[in-house]
């Protein structure tokens, strides 16, 4: 049985069913030897039966294990700030967000505040969390949708670890220029910087690994261009990746001018995280959300529908 409790610490009690080490036990519930340092060092706890005890202490079948995560503090350039945002979904240990179009996830050179971090960060203050904005995963500004937003170094663990083990599942949903076919597709293209930019990216033979599987689910049109309705579903999580893959199909997103697309067709990239799915950090249930397209997509497709792909899936 596992309790989750979060005043003034972030804690986690573990019931013990066979004898071992206590390092080896905390090995098992994925806590990683970085959180082990932090908490020797700044402020938390590893309790055996409500004592403190070291890493090498002796575990007994029927033994209690608590865990006091330390406070984190903020990074410096992320000032907490008070701002709206949708939820879609929370509990002690993570945050679901619906990110609209025009706002980063984290401060940067052109964006030093009013991020989506800022507000998170002055909600957890509000609400006496001791921690920082952990982003799991992110969104370019100008795209839309679902942020998944952990609220403990630990938790962040967990939820990287299911990513790279592509547990962790993303799917979009886009206007691409053109008529894409066939209904189907898998793009395997390696993604790099582009020479002599900071921001561009492009494939290249010599980047990351990248892969995303592409669903046509309509081909609409108005008066400025015809463009496909898609799903997109990430296996890999590379900057720019689905703007660039599309790109390299040769089926830019509208909106899209940093990839070769007419800016006048609409106002920002048209992508929007529609939905995510992941097992729980703690519990191992599968959490499933989803968002539906934001009202500047919606206008836009239902002004252009003239039909459906065959076979669609």
């Amino acid at each position: 049985m596992m309790k989750i409790k979060t005043n003034p610490l972030f804690q986690l009690d573990y019931d013990v069913v066979n004898k071992g080490v206590l390092r080896d036990f905390l090995a098992e519930k994925e806590i990683s030897k970085t959180t082990l340092t932090a908490i020797k060092y700044t402020g938390g706890q590893i309790l055996v039966n409500g004592h403190e005890q070291n890493v090498r202490y002796p575990l007994q079948a029927g033994d209690r294990v608590t865990v006091l995560f330390p406070p984190e503090k903020i990074s410096d350039g992320l000032a907490p700030e008070f701002g709206a945002l949708s939820i879609l979904y929370e509990d002690e240990t993570i945050l679901l967000l619906d990110k609209p179009a025009g706002q980063s996830t984290i401060p940067s050179r052109n964006h030093p505040s009013g991020t989506v971090a800022n507000y998170v960060c002055g909600k957890f203050m509000a609400e006496g969390v001791p921690s920082t904005a952990h982003m799991v995963t992110r969104l370019d500004t100008d795209t839309s949708g679902i942020i998944c937003v952990a609220k403990n170094r630990h938790i962040h663990h967990l939820l990287s670890k299911q990513m790279n083990e592509n547990l962790f599942k993303r799917q979009y949903t886009a206007f691409a220029e053109g008529a894409i076919t066939p209904s189907f597709l898998m793009i395997e293209q390696p993604i790099g910087r582009k020479e002599g930019s900071i921001i561009e990216r492009i494939v290249r033979q010599d980047g990351q690994y990248a892969r995303t599987d592409v669903c046509v689910e309509e081909i609409a049109e108005n008066e400025a261009t015809e463009f496909s309705v898609v799903k997109l579903a990430l296996h890999t999580g590379r900057t720019h990746q689905i703007r660039v893959h599309l790109q390299w199909l040769g089926h830019p997103l509208i909106g899209d001018d940093l990839y070769g697309a007419n800016e006048h067709v609409f106002a920002r990239q048209a992508l929007h995280c529609s939905a995510i799915s992941f097992l729980h950090p703690l519990t191992k249930r599968r959490i499933e959300c989803v968002s539906p397209l934001p009202v500047d997509m919606h206008l836009f497709l239902q002004s252009s529908r003239k039909g459906s792909v065959e076979g669609k899936v």
